[in-house]
């Protein structure tokens, strides 16, 4: 499949294109992007997994996850986490283990890695990806322009008031950025994808999938916050989805973040948009060298069913403080969304992702 007037993630519009961006430097030191998960509920003090709340420097959570597994003699499997936390940073987040005496914890040592433990309790259910209730980030930005003071309120008025883009990064698609190609390929190469693995050949087609998502959402950029006939509209406090047929009368449900348009992550059994959303959705496919329908025929051979995703998401509680030129920051984000989607809208430089 060949693209034809696409555009990279690097390429992708701003929200907020209105508002020159702050430039900047971030990660200077890993102090300088924190982040805390925050717990969608509490052990309730019986069971068989024991909860811990680790605060780690440096270190990823499948990283942290292998060694606590060869500390504390427990299988990798009988370790739970709720979200995948970044490694150049100083994050908190939820542990479970299955089977593990209180006592047995004292093993895990502090150090430049593992900066804090805390034995929270024991509950019934080890934690799942996803349960968790977002997070919250305090990030540090150096040397940002002169002209932050004014720019960086506008920008988080209009995120807070209309929400994130909520494109998938980069790093999806690899240093050369072509991924989503080898995904678009291994739909309609059976013989590729036998020699993959399972989860090999799924996360290559979800590149494309996610580069197709971007691409539609691009063309949506504008109007993230505006519901469309045609749209299939998500509830954003449990993600179910319905057809949207009178815009105006669900218009200010959108306006108070109650549901959000959404771009189609295509799939066999994943319902398309129709009218003038469905026409964007078509038209993105077609300059992939493609069709829904031949998408559809190849999701059911590779044997997935797709979904929707919303548009944007929510920026809550958002805080900040300019020193000079070193600019604090401080926001909640729902799970699964990422804090580089309000530091790209912020800084408008290709580091900020």
């Amino acid at each position: 499949m060949e693209a034809y007037g696409t555009r990279s993630s690097s390429q992708l519009p701003y929200l907020t294109h209105g508002v020159a961006g702050i430039g900047g430097r971030i990660r200077s030191e890993p102090e300088d992007f924190r982040v805390d998960e925050r717990p969608l509920y509490l052990p309730c003090g019986e069971g068989e997994h024991l909860y811990l709340r680790v605060t780690k420097r440096l270190l990823s959570t499948p990283d942290l996850v292998r060694q606590m597994s060869s500390t504390l003699g427990v299988k990798v499997q009988g370790i739970g986490t709720a979200g995948l936390k970044d490694a150049r940073a100083v994050t908190t987040q939820l542990v479970s283990l299955h089977g593990v005496p209180e006592e047995r914890v004292s093993r895990l040592k502090l150090d430049g890695h593992i900066l804090a433990i805390e034995v929270l309790g024991r509950h019934r259910n080890r934690l799942r990806p996803g349960h968790h209730a977002g997070n919250r980030f305090r990030l540090v930005i150096r040397d940002v322009s002169a002209g932050a003071g004014e720019a960086v309120p506008a920008i988080l008025e209009e995120l807070s008031r209309r929400g994130i883009p909520n494109y998938f990064g980069p790093q999806r698609q690899g240093k050369t950025g072509d991924n989503y190609q080898v995904g678009a390929a291994l739909l309609t190469d059976g013989f590729q994808r036998a020699t993959m693995s399972r989860a090999k050949r799924m996360w290559y087609v979800n590149t494309f999938q996610s580069y197709l998502f971007n691409q539609m959402l691009s063309r949506r950029i504008d109007r993230i916050d505006r519901m469309l006939i045609g749209d299939w509209a998500m509830k954003m406090d449990n993600g179910a989805c319905f057809p949207v047929h009178d815009a105006a009368q669900e218009q200010p449900r959108a306006d108070r973040f109650e549901i959000s348009p959404t771009g189609i992550l295509f799939g066999s059994r994943v319902s398309w948009a129709t009218d003038e959303p469905g026409e964007i959705e078509r038209t993105v496919v077609i300059e992939q060298g493609s069709t829904p329908e031949r998408l559809i025929e190849a999701a059911k051979a590779c044997g997935f069913r797709g979904e929707r995703r919303s548009l944007r998401v929510p920026l809550v509680e958002p805080e900040w403080s300019l020193d000079g030129s070193v600019l604090t920051l401080a926001f909640s984000l729902s799970p699964g969304a990422y804090a580089t989607s309000v530091l790209r809208e912020l800084m408008k430089t290709p580091q900020a992702g």
